[in-house]
């Protein structure tokens, strides 16, 4: 009995403190959809942390149209579809050669691969910036012929930034299948192509789902490189857009709110309509032992 108590209470104590966390994570989201419905001349006469006197849709329809919200989603799916669906077929590639042709090599390519990722963006952009300044590409893709201010650019570097935490998390979940379904393959006479394309790309649909869903957020949701990369206004992704929302002199924070709203809800959708998938990924091989 004082064992089922302490469990109880142990267990009361666990959902309190998440519970608390839960609300200090998600009241300043819950802040700012609030704001993004408050007209700015009630903000003004009543104060930011006061309840509105009534909610309106007008900063929504003002910060589609002012900050044309549309085409700078479409520059983000732009940049986000390519650089997921690169990112994934390298990752899963490699992942498959590290962990079904194991050698010598493996461990250091994937800790090679992984260390990549310890690198700050900060440490990174003067050096690339200077390269892309160097590196020249056709005019159609850029008018003044180099791969700076392209948003081929901009999918090359989420490319190369992202391919070895998805390297590292396939190449884990591939060890926990077993080698016996790779060996019955190959025994039947499966050449390298079929092996990955027939065998183990379908085995790894969970992990890719999962790595998915977070990279679209993760690049869609992207501003540094944007800005480093790209000068052209009109070439920017959402993230970077919603500075045109911003005054010379004051800025219309309601309006910033419902334009930042806006911008977050394509993800959300995303890990909606992904979230089966998300939750399996997450939880394959948690139990294999």
């Amino acid at each position: 009995m004082v064992t089922g108590e302490k469990s109880k209470t142990g267990a009361r104590i666990a959902v309190g403190v998440l519970s608390v966390f839960s609300l200090i994570w998600v009241a300043p989201i819950l802040f700012t959809i609030l704001q993004s419905f408050r007209p700015f001349a009630d903000v003004v006469s009543k104060g930011v942390m006061s309840w509105p006197n009534h909610l309106t849709f007008e900063n929504y329809t003002h910060a589609f149209v002012q900050s044309r919200m549309w085409l700078f989603f479409l520059n983000s799916c732009e940049v986000a579809v390519p650089a997921v669906v690169i990112t994934l077929f390298l990752a899963s590639m490699i992942a498959f050669v590290l962990s079904r042709y194991e050698s010598k090599f493996s461990v250091p390519l994937l800790m090679l691969f992984t260390a990549g990722n310890l690198l700050p963006p900060q440490l990174l952009f003067i050096p690339l910036y200077r390269i892309f300044l160097k590196i020249h590409v056709p005019h159609f893709i850029n008018s003044n012929g180099v791969l700076y201010d392209t948003q081929l650019g901009l999918i090359l570097v989420h490319v190369a930034i992202q391919v070895g935490f998805a390297t590292f998390v396939l190449t884990n979940y591939l060890r926990t299948i077993p080698k016996e379904i790779s060996e019955s393959a190959l025994v039947d006479g499966a050449n390298v192509w079929n092996h990955f394309f027939r065998i183990i790309l379908p085995l790894l649909r969970p992990a890719l789902a999962s790595l998915g869903v977070l990279m679209t957020t993760w690049i869609y949701n992207d501003f540094f490189w944007a800005v480093v990369l790209l000068k052209t206004g009109n070439k920017r992704p959402i993230t970077a857009a919603l500075s045109n929302l911003q005054g010379e002199f004051n800025t219309d924070y309601n309006l910033l709110a419902a334009g930042a709203c806006m911008a977050f809800i394509p993800t959300l959708l995303v890990f909606f309509a992904m979230r089966k998938h998300f939750v399996a990924g997450l939880t394959l091989g948690s139990t294999k032992g």
